[in-house]
């Protein structure tokens, strides 16, 4: 049986927390699948990871059943790797891994204060950019994994990878996959990220929202997580994807009449900032057929 995480992240423990010197193997992030091993006459069960050799104990009441007579062939699984040793802010090596370093803070739930202290702390720790794993070379920019990295520390999802058809074909049929980057799995680039939160989006807990002033209050008021993604008219051309993130005493979203015109937020591309606002206006709005975007939409998570 298949079950999903149901909470923002969740822990997967060598033994029950119940247990002295029970110690956490890894985050498992929302919406993401296990597969029971063992229902134990306390709350903590013993699941295995999809597609890995990771077996450990989580917290039953923070899992859900799959249904999986009514299971979307898109979201048979969500693939992810854990944190990758090699993965770092000072290397562009395994850059579709999640960066493993504990010196990073993940965004800290407990009330509307801690998530604002804890978003700021982890601005400051990715130091977008200074960071070489961010920085544009002859061959890319990279917004998505800068995205991808935010939105992992903030404890919500969205896609870095994605099944290429033959995995999706054994999936299917019931088999699990191993992760073989660039074999069964592939980069998601911010053009179909786009396509993936209008498709998938609400899954995974994101409320599209209809214009940037409504996103920077909600963000504001809630110690969220927004996102700006835009779409190309030229699909072999990059898309941009960027975060939205809370004001603070020295960083402001641009108004006018009192109203979010440009708001307040982080991003990797052409050029890199920790936060801006109005220094690139309103630039999912551009029009240009060769510079410009068919398309942009607006996401926010709490």
């Amino acid at each position: 049986m298949k079950y999903r995480v149901a909470t923002p992240s969740l822990n997967l423990r060598d033994f029950p927390a119940t247990q002295d010197n029970s110690k956490i193997l890894i985050q498992i992030p929302f919406r993401h699948t296990v597969k029971l091993i063992e229902k134990t006459a306390s709350d903590w069960w013993k699941v295995k990871l999809l597609n890995t050799e990771k077996e450990g104990f989580v917290f039953s009441k923070d899992i859900e059943l799959v249904d999986e007579t009514n299971q979307k062939n898109m979201d048979i699984e969500v693939p992810n790797f854990e944190p990758g040793t090699k993965a770092s802010l000072d290397s562009k090596e395994e850059t579709y891994k999640p960066i493993g370093d504990p010196s990073i803070p993940f965004r800290d739930l407990t009330s509307l204060e801690s998530k604002l202290t804890s978003i700021q702390n982890i601005i400051k720790a990715l130091d977008v950019s200074k960071s070489f794993r961010y920085q544009k070379d002859a061959s890319d920019t990279y917004c998505n994994i800068y995205t991808f990295d935010y939105c992992f520390f903030a404890k919500v999802y969205i896609p870095r990878l994605r099944w290429t058809d033959t995995a999706i074909e054994q999936l299917e049929k019931g088999n699990e996959v191993a992760l073989v980057f660039d074999e069964t799995v592939r980069p998601f680039y911010s053009n179909y990220i786009y396509d993936w939160f209008l498709q998938s989006g609400s899954d995974f807990g994101w409320e599209r929202i209809e214009d940037v002033d409504e996103l920077q209050k909600k963000v504001n008021a809630t110690g969220g997580v927004g996102i700006i993604c835009a779409k190309r008219f030229i699909l072999n051309k990059s898309g941009h994807i960027v975060v939205v993130v809370p004001e603070t005493d020295t960083d402001k979203a641009f108004r006018k009449d009192g109203k979010v015109i440009y708001p307040l937020q982080s991003q990797a591309g052409a050029d890199n900032y920790n936060y801006f606002s109005e220094i690139r206006k309103d630039w999912w709005d551009n029009k240009d057929p060769e510079k410009g975007y068919a398309a942009a939409i607006f996401y926010y998570h709490e």
